[in-house]
């Protein structure tokens, strides 16, 4: 067999010429009116038309802080009164121990200031924490692991 001698299985079908008189006369196809029966352009170009409606946004955008989970603050007086000596803290007991609440169903992040005293050793896992805060765990025997 040679290259010139393969044909097609199907024979090819002719599209339809509408609009055009003949047969396929005055509305050709295209129905009465509207958008998809007029000549040129068929359709508007939808995706800008979209875009064109959205509110323009000015300014600086400062989307990281959008998108981390909420924070939730702490003072060393609180844990003083609730937590007793050699506890560990993380957000899971500040939840149980009802100092913080669940936002949406989910533990948020802990930040532990250091407002108040603390005279008890404690653990702290699993918080960001502040410098003074940190300072005085530190200075009554309890340990601060960072994460």
């Amino acid at each position: 067999m040679q290259l010139h001698q393969i044909q097609p299985k199907n024979k090819l079908k002719k599209k339809k010429r509408i609009g055009r008189g003949g047969k396929k006369g005055t509305y050709s196809g295209r129905g009465v009116k509207g958008q998809k029966a007029r000549a040129g352009r068929k359709l508007q170009p939808i995706i800008r038309e979209i875009i064109k409606k959205y509110p323009k946004l000015r300014g600086y955008n400062f989307n990281s802080l959008q998108n981390k989970p909420p924070l939730k603050i702490v003072n060393l007086s609180q844990i003083e009164v609730k937590f007793k000596e050699g506890e560990t803290v993380t957000p899971e007991s500040l939840v149980e121990k009802k100092l913080i609440k669940k936002i949406k169903g989910r533990i948020p992040r802990v930040k532990i200031l250091g407002d108040g005293e603390i005279t008890k050793k404690i653990n702290i896992r699993q918080c960001l924490i502040s410098k003074s805060a940190k300072e005085k765990i530190e200075k009554a025997g309890g340990k601060v692991e960072s994460f």
